[in-house]
């Protein structure tokens, strides 16, 4: 542990009973990544990249080790984190369909109740961003074709051992953010409230695939790679493409991992995605730091968390939309005054939990029904709260691209149960994960009766076959709708999406096949792309 961070968890650990001694409401500060692995930031996921901030505030505070996201994309997991509820409720879909502009949000509630408020940097959770590709992508999923929508992973090195900042947008956010407290939440007698959302480490878009390439680059430099343990990085097993489930196959395919990768490709793109985590652990550092600087530490709960993960070559694939670990798990670091101090949390928890906890931290009574349940009570040092139990599962949901069925997993215990669509088209999977870390041995006919409760437990949550019902009509009229609005110029524009090396390869066939789709009653099986399936 670096002399830097020692320091600041002596000053810390002797300043930090202010908030009780004053009985002022604290100042809440959050940083959130995108796409980082929640593996990493506990044992032994944290010994194969130097990451000193998040381990100062495992040190200081409490580290959740069974954190998730409740959807492993960008704007929808980001909804579910703003909103407090569940993707299905506020039928966030994809990266295009998610909140209103107008959704009240905990941050607005510390605003109605004193709280001197700021975000900055990446905030993605109203409807109506991202990529034409992206969002026809999503709407298509049901079309049954096989088109890669992604560049090949790649990792790629630039400058030198002086090159730190490579992030350029990240570090501008950074920058402001400090300036901000250094500047106004200094200077302010109100308590404060502080979001910082990074793009780091999410993968660069590959800008030799032109304006609507996706990210599929692992950017980074010598320096940051000095910061990675190349003899612990694993090499993860892949099953045959031919044994896959027919959804992880889809997902292969489009992500654009079906070819042909060497051991050390796999090794460096997950050095490389190491490195920008690095990288993001820096930017961390650097808020931290100007909240000591400034005197607000010992008043301040930080907390550090992620949109979803990143599966960095597991399981074939990366990008996340999958419910696989290195995906759907995301860090959940929590430090502040009249909390505990190293504490590993073992509870599930999701996003949405971040809502009412913001709350109850503020001393705010939490209103309307929210998907989530504080987080306060794992955290407090305090016993003095009131024996309301949680729930022993957590729920995850995926309705976007790259996948061709909605999905929805209930982690609960040691198990992971994934099922798909109406639940009959697809076969579920079921997963053992004090057995099978690598999630490499679906069980489902091995255990029945789990099978059977666990399935039965997750439509007492969601009515799953009624949503997935939902999101393909949704689907349908979304992409009627953008059709028409093209008029003579749909074709030209539907074959120059970033599938477009795979659909100008027959775009009568691909055309016809969305009409179909468009104008059928039923959405096809995703059974049909899958050799293994079909035969």
């Amino acid at each position: 542990m670096t002399a830097l961070v020692l320091t600041l968890i002596f000053l810390f650990q002797n300043c930090g009973h202010f908030f009780c001694q004053t009985g002022s409401k604290p100042n809440i500060v959050m940083v959130m990544s995108d796409a980082f692995d929640g593996r990493l930031t506990f044992e032994p996921g944290c010994r194969v990249v130097q990451l000193p901030y998040v381990n100062y505030l495992r040190e200081l505070g409490s580290a959740f080790l069974h954190a998730y996201t409740n959807s492993p994309i960008c704007c929808p997991s980001r909804a579910a984190m703003w909103s407090g509820q569940f993707v299905h409720l506020t039928q966030s879909w994809n990266n295009y369909k998610c909140l209103d502009a107008n959704t009240t949000t905990w941050m607005d509630f510390l605003e109605a109740n004193g709280y001197l408020t700021k975000m900055m940097g990446k905030l993605d959770f109203v409807s109506g961003s991202h990529s034409v590709s992206n969002r026809v992508e999503a709407w298509t999923r049901d079309v049954p074709f096989l088109l890669r929508q992604e560049g090949r992973p790649v990792a790629q090195l630039i400058g030198n051992m002086s090159t730190v900042r490579i992030m350029k947008e990240d570090w501008k956010n950074t920058d402001k953010a400090t300036r901000w407290i250094h500047q106004t939440a200094a200077a302010s007698h109100q308590p404060f409230a502080l979001y910082l959302g990074l793009n780091l480490p999410h993968p660069y878009k590959t800008k030799s695939l032109g304006p609507t390439a996706g990210g599929s680059t692992f950017l980074t430099s010598p320096y940051w790679l000095t910061k990675v343990s190349s003899d612990l990085i694993s090499i993860p097993k892949w099953l045959p493409m031919s044994s896959m489930h027919p959804i992880d196959f889809y997902s292969t395919f489009t992500k654009n991992c079906s070819g042909v990768f060497t051991e050390d490709e796999v090794k460096s793109i997950r050095a490389f995605y190491y490195a920008m985590c690095a990288e993001a652990d820096a930017m961390l550092g650097q808020v931290i730091s100007s909240l000591r600087d400034t005197g607000l530490l010992n008043n301040t709960v930080v907390i550090f968390t992620s949109d979803h993960g990143e599966l960095a070559m597991e399981h074939r694939q990366f990008y996340k939309m999958s419910m696989f670990e290195g995906s759907s798990r995301v860090p959940l670091l929590i430090m502040g005054p009249g909390m505990k101090s190293g504490s590993l949390v073992k509870d599930l928890v999701s996003l949405v939990d971040l809502y009412p906890t913001m709350l109850d931290i503020a001393g705010i009574s939490v209103v309307g029904n929210l998907s989530g349940h504080s987080l306060h009570p794992l955290l407090s040092k305090s016993n003095h709260f009131p024996k309301i139990q949680r729930p022993d599962w957590v729920l995850s949901e995926y309705h976007g691209c790259n996948v061709n069925a909605s999905t929805y997993m209930l982690r609960s215990g040691r198990w992971k149960y994934i099922t798909y669509a109406d639940g009959q088209s697809v076969p579920p999977q079921l997963f053992d994960l004090t057995l099978d870390k690598e999630e490499l041995n679906d069980v489902v006919h091995k255990f029945p009766d789990v099978h059977v409760h666990l399935d039965k437990l997750l439509r007492t949550i969601v009515d799953y076959p009624v949503v997935s019902a939902a999101v393909h009509r949704y689907n349908k009229n979304a992409f009627s709708a953008w059709r028409d609005s093209l008029g003579k110029n749909y074709s030209q524009v539907i074959a120059n999406l970033r599938w477009h090396v795979d659909f100008q390869k027959d775009v009568l066939a691909n055309e016809r096949a969305i009409d179909r789709w468009l104008y059928g009653n039923f959405p096809a099986s995703p059974l049909s792309l899958n050799p293994l399936f079909s035969e």
